[in-house]
């Protein structure tokens, strides 16, 4: 079974910093896009930032968030990394890491989510 498990995740003060990561675990053959996404209550859930996969790797984000995230990931351990500044109020949320892994040669990817990690920008 394959499991995604994010940390970094907490209260932070309105102009701060937080560093969220999210390690992929199991029987993994290869890893393709990696992202995270974000879901604040009554909002639907939308796409934070994603990196792809291989060498070469590039970059997209919420216009929302641009110049202030950096998305980033170490393929030799399977992780991805969300350096979130200048944090906002607007920017809690729920933050959801998302993978599409191959689990053998041949197979397509799947989609896979992590658990949640709750981001809280207050004073």
């Amino acid at each position: 079974q394959v499991q995604l498990v994010e940390s970094g995740g907490g209260l932070v003060q309105p102009g701060g910093s937080l560093r969220l990561s999210c390690a992929a675990s199991g029987s993994i053959f290869g890893i393709g896009t990696m992202g995270w996404y974000r879901q604040a209550p009554g909002n639907q859930r939308e796409l934070v930032a994603a990196i792809t996969g291989g060498a070469g790797s590039s970059t997209n984000y919420a216009d929302s968030v641009k110049g202030r995230f950096t998305i980033s990931r170490d393929n030799e351990k399977n992780t991805v990394h969300l350096q979130m500044s200048s944090l906002k109020p607007e920017d809690t949320a729920v933050y959801y890491c998302n993978a599409n892994i191959r689990l053998q040669i041949g197979e397509l990817f799947r989609n896979y989510w992590g658990q949640g990690t709750q981001v809280t920008v207050s004073s």
